[in-house]
């Protein structure tokens, strides 16, 4: 059965990958990851003061 689209199916087995170079990118990737957390904190934040601010007037 040919594949009509041109598109091929690509399933990885194995990625050979020094100890070292994969210490390297996961600390990397921590390091890039502080940044997000905070972005994501402030949103957080600023989110659950408006939705704090509108159901705590809405009690009384």
């Amino acid at each position: 059965m040919s594949n009509e689209t041109g598109k091929q199916e690509v399933h990885i087995v194995d990625i050979k990958m020094p100890f070292m170079s994969m210490v390297v990118f996961m600390v990397k990737f921590a390091i890039a990851s502080i940044p997000a957390f905070i972005i994501i904190s402030i949103i957080f934040t600023v989110l659950t003061a408006i939705f704090g601010g509108m159901f705590h007037g809405m009690r009384y």
